[in-house]
């Protein structure tokens, strides 16, 4: 007899964390799709099991999805919506997988929807960002050291803000890391980057594990500070105060800095392989979402030969 509907969603959410090695993020936005599925399959699809979808009932889910209203009052974007279809086309796969009938994920299109932009900043807007920090206190240290360590690593906030400072090597200015899908790299530090962060911890007196700490809040003893690590959210607040105070035209963000760093290296002339590695993706194609604004080579053959060019 299949198991319901609940337990199989949680038996591929262990597959996702066991098998695939998947992010906690991951898995608890996989819970959220999936969820949203089963309520309205319970709903609408009243008595029918995975074994009764077919691509009628999918498109009424998509329906449904397309005027679900999100949190802040509005309906979700089509790319918002295409996570949900992606996270249940990934459930079917495992059901099949696992000798349990169902529809053929394949047999499900994603829509196309319309590219974003790549947004980075540009070397100085990069400087006005980390110089608007004030330095003269511990907090503003820590700032300071965030913001160079992210566009210096291109790490993601995920790695940035699971970091220990005894795994940080400044003398060789480099370190280890287990990335997205449990890939591990190695992670380089610029010199200034490894200035500020070594002022950082010099500063502090405290011995907590964690590299970054919050300063407000209660103070919370545990076993190595654990509850006095920065969270992800607080990193992308304080990466958000700072483009306030710089005054930069990008609204940027944590991601907005991994993509600076990606494309400053290649723009130098980096080859795309060492920052598909640096960047951790599993993919090269992933990577070469950068190419097309950092590639001199093609810049240099439309100076050269469009005609529209003075000669």
């Amino acid at each position: 007899m299949t198991p319901a509907l609940p337990q199989l969603i949680d038996q591929f959410l262990e597959y996702l964390e066991i098998e695939k090695n998947c992010s906690k993020l991951t898995i608890r936005d996989y819970r959220h799709y999936l969820e949203v599925f089963v309520r309205w399959f319970d709903l609408y699809q009243k008595g029918k099991t995975v074994a009764d979808l077919n691509l009628d009932i999918i498109r009424k889910y998509r329906v449904y999805l397309a005027n679900r209203i999100d949190i802040k009052g509005g309906t979700l974007k089509k790319v918002t919506q295409n996570y949900y279809v992606i996270a249940l086309r990934s459930f079917l796969r495992y059901l099949i997988k696992n000798d349990i009938k169902t529809l053929e994920p394949s047999k499900i299109d994603l829509p196309k929807t319309e590219s974003r932009s790549l947004k980075f900043l540009e070397r100085d807007q990069v400087d006005r960002l980390v110089t608007s920090v004030d330095t003269s206190k511990e907090e503003g240290l820590r700032d300071r050291a965030i913001l160079e360590l992210l566009f210096s690593t291109g790490l993601r906030v995920s790695e940035l803000v699971g970091l220990n400072h005894d795994k940080i090597n400044l003398e060789r200015r480099e370190f280890g890391i287990i990335g997205k899908g449990g890939k591990g790299r190695i992670v380089f530090i610029s010199e200034r980057a490894a200035e500020f962060v070594d002022m950082y911890l010099k500063k502090r007196k405290d011995v907590y594990k964690p590299l970054f700490i919050r300063y407000s809040g209660a103070v919370i003893e545990d076993e190595g500070g654990e509850k006095m690590r920065l969270t992800a959210r607080s990193i992308e607040r304080i990466v958000k105060k700072y483009v306030r105070i710089a005054r930069l035209p990008v609204d940027a963000t944590v991601h907005t800095l991994r993509h600076s760093f990606a494309t400053d290296l290649l723009t130098n002339g980096a080859d795309i392989r060492s920052v598909q590695e640096m960047l951790g993706h599993k993919n090269i194609a992933t990577t070469q979402i950068y190419t097309h604004i950092t590639n001199k080579q093609l810049r240099e053959v439309h100076k050269s030969f469009h005609s529209g060019n003075k000669t």
